[in-house]
């Protein structure tokens, strides 16, 4: 009998406990092309991650709880935001489901990351599971990445405004997938208007 091994199960972690201090309201509420950002990664994250998607919340956390009441993404709040971004990687991280083998992480304010962009990063993760797998551009990595198990401890021990970035850097060896839509952030809302606009 020949014996199948399991593919690594994958889940999603949305980052959407920011202060949103430039933005002037909480981003993760404000609407692109009608739908607000974190719904957006949420729906994005449930299309290939298996393991389940969990989203962390700071300031706006009621407000994403209702706008988030019938969907099946597991909420996670953050007391500590305000400290910074590893703070909401640790919170996700801990709260992360036994099944899972590797976390797709990524910022709720990237309007213009597609569908399409997150299978490719996922099928290259699937080539060398055991590796970091991450978006590049100008030659860096960047969020939206992956990150196995063994890597979950060295993320949770990251520091103030240390991203997940700042783990990709350090890394000897990842997988990169080439993603322009990844460098297209919004910081205020005439920068996600102008995003918005970029579509046509």
């Amino acid at each position: 009998m020949t014996l199948h091994r399991q593919s690594p199960q994958l889940a999603g972690l949305v980052l959407a406990a920011g202060a949103s201090q430039r933005f002037g309201s909480p981003k993760p509420l404000a609407l692109f092309r009608g739908v607000a950002l974190v719904r957006r990664a949420t729906t994005l994250l449930a299309g290939c991650c298996a393991a389940g998607v969990y989203v962390v919340t700071g300031t706006a956390g009621p407000a994403i709880r209702e706008l988030l009441a019938a969907d099946e993404a597991q909420l996670v709040a953050n007391p500590d935001w305000a400290s910074g971004m590893a703070s909401s990687l640790a919170c996700g991280i801990a709260a992360l489901p036994t099944k899972a083998d590797a976390v797709l992480v990524m910022p709720c304010d990237l309007p213009l990351v597609s569908g399409d962009d997150l299978a490719r990063l996922v099928a290259a993760w699937r080539t060398a599971p055991e590796l970091m797998a991450a978006a590049e551009f100008d030659a860096h990595p960047a969020p939206p990445a992956i990150f196995p198990r063994q890597v979950w401890r060295q993320l949770a021990l990251l520091r103030g405004d240390q991203g997940a970035r700042a783990l990709l850097e350090s890394a000897l060896q990842h997988t990169a997938v080439p993603m322009p839509s990844a460098a297209l952030d919004a910081d205020t809302p005439a920068e996600l208007a102008r995003l918005e606009r970029s579509l046509g």
